[in-house]
């Protein structure tokens, strides 16, 4: 079949030349490849294709004019792009999609076709114009890229799963480890007990009953630390609020109650145990003066500053008087020795005071490890 030469938009479409028609002589020019195909023929065949088209797919004219454009599909090609260009065909709408074609010699290369029907003025197809450019670079480069993105989400899931499965032994371990502490402790706990029994002297009973109070501080540092979300931080200040109330009602006799205003007041776990028991002296000299009298009051606070981690406790008596004249308001002998001792260890602080009111206050405070 011979190209039309009747399409309204050139009076002289050969591909011979361009004379007459500056239109017709771009389109034969232009470096893209072009098709023109006429709908009103049986299965809508090319009636022109430009020299850059013939370059593009290696057919001569003769052997592209006359022929659907289906004649560059192959085996690769993707059934649903063709489906959609021929309902677009279908409907006389223009579409742009990148598609797989093949070369003469067999060659596959990625189109980036528009198509766009050509009407007269009453609005009638008169024949479709589609261009092709050869963008099989820029596919590779999106389908490389795809791979590599599948192949890093593929790594980061698996590295995930492999964190998780960590995440999951770990805490196996640590419900392990807890369950040991928690056991021991409490057989020392019961040791403690049956010596205490046989305690032949009240100055005996209360060494163990001392030590005692000091296994269960120890036993809360650790409730405290492997209940918590972040195993490696423990939050002094609500350790020294839940020591303080086990310890209160723990003796019928003595009426205290206790005021927190807590901030954030977190040291690492490795300070927990030494922090723990520190406290616990503090609270446990406090609450034998609380013994004196009725009415007592904790005041127990907390916060952290860049440089340091803070604790604050306050014991006001409801009869200054009494507090005045106890001369007893900081510890000494074991007490004492074992603040300072394990105060070295972990950087820590420890100021006490008592106002003209009588109340006592201990400030605990432990600096934090230069970077």
């Amino acid at each position: 079949m011979d190209e039309r030469d009747d399409w309204h938009l050139t009076q002289a479409l050969h591909h011979e030349q361009g004379r007459g028609d500056p239109f017709a002589a771009a389109v034969r020019a232009t470096r893209m490849a072009m098709v023109i195909t006429d709908p009103n023929l049986p299965d809508n065949p090319i009636v022109f294709a430009n020299d850059a088209f013939q370059r593009l797919t290696g057919y001569d004219r003769p052997e592209i004019v006359g022929r659907n454009c289906r004649f560059l599909q192959g085996p690769q090609t993707d059934l649903d792009s063709v489906a959609r260009i021929r309902d677009a065909v279908g409907k006389g709408t223009d579409i742009a999609i990148d598609i797989l074609n093949y070369r003469k010699d067999g060659t596959s290369f990625w189109n980036a076709l528009y198509l766009s029907p050509v009407r007269d003025d009453d609005g009638s197809i008169l024949f479709f114009f589609a261009s092709q450019l050869d963008v099989t670079d820029r596919i590779d480069v999106q389908s490389r890229m795809a791979r590599e993105k599948s192949r890093v989400e593929a790594e980061v899931t698996r590295r995930v799963a492999e964190l998780r499965d960590s995440l999951d032994a770990q805490r196996l371990l640590l419900h392990e480890v807890d369950h040991r502490v928690k056991n021991n402790m409490t057989m020392i706990g019961s040791i403690l007990r049956l010596q205490l029994r046989e305690a032949a002297d009240s100055d005996t009973a209360d060494m163990l009953r001392a030590m005692m109070t000091r296994i269960d501080a120890l036993a809360t540092v650790h409730r405290h630390l492997y209940q918590a979300d972040d195993v490696t931080r423990f939050d002094i200040g609500s350790y020294a609020v839940n020591l303080a109330s086990d310890l209160t009602q723990s003796r019928a006799e003595c009426d205290v109650r206790i005021r927190a205003d807590l901030g954030r007041a977190e040291v690492p776990a490795g300070q927990a145990a030494a922090i723990g028991l520190i406290v616990n002296e503090i609270l446990t000299h406090m609450i034998r003066l609380a013994d004196a009298g009725q009415g007592q009051v904790f005041d127990i606070s907390s916060r952290t500053t860049p440089a340091r981690v803070e604790l604050s406790i306050g014991f006001g008596p409801s009869g200054a008087a009494a507090a005045q004249t106890d001369p007893g308001y900081s510890p000494s002998g074991v007490n004492e020795q074992i603040i300072a001792r394990l105060a070295v260890q972990t950087r820590t602080r420890v100021t006490w005071s008592r106002s003209d009111q009588g109340s006592i206050y201990v400030s605990v405070i432990i600096d934090k490890e230069n970077p």
